[in-house]
């Protein structure tokens, strides 16, 4: 049976502050199948250009991470008036074996339509990222910004820790 969604999509739904905004304008909710024609490639070539995915990779790239359950959560904010993805970012649950076999939450790909910027769309993702993670047990939620975005993740309750290094192939 192919899964339209992950599994951890009840996950989401059930917690604090999933669903829709409280004007109804946005539905807070797991990505789905269907979301690639809804705009989700596009909303993320606003984050990092990159050429379009066909769907059969998408599709492919889409149960893979369907299989990771509740490790990987991409989650979605979708415009209820046009149905198009206004706003997306994902959490990755790493397995460590320091802290008694820890958890660490990463948050990645957080992004926000231009044209729906400044309706705190991105704040509410990255706070139902984050609730994800506490509650599958993680002992910190770390991620990676721009100087330019220190702000905003700073008004998310984050802080800002060591350095961050890339090595790009």
């Amino acid at each position: 049976m192919e899964h339209t969604h992950a599994p951890a999509a009840a996950e989401v739904a059930a917690g604090a502050g999933a669903g829709a905004d409280s004007d109804g304008a946005y539905r807070f909710r797991q990505l789905e199948l269907t979301d690639l024609s809804k705009g989700f490639c596009d909303l993320l070539a606003q984050l990092s250009p990159s050429p379009p995915l066909t769907e059969d990779a998408f599709r492919a790239r889409f149960a893979e991470l369907a299989a990771l359950g509740s490790d990987h959560l991409v989650l979605v904010a979708e415009d209820t008036a046009t149905g198009r993805i206004a706003a997306a970012g994902a959490v990755l649950v790493e397995r460590k074996f320091i802290r008694r076999c820890g958890l660490v939450g990463h948050v990645e790909d957080v992004v926000v339509d231009a044209a729906a910027r400044g309706r705190g769309l991105g704040e509410r993702v990255v706070r139902l990222l984050v609730e994800h993670a506490k509650g599958r047990g993680c002992y910190k939620v770390i991620l990676n910004c721009t100087q330019e975005l220190k702000g905003f993740y700073a008004k998310c309750g984050f802080v800002e820790k060591n350095v961050q290094m890339g090595l790009y192939f």
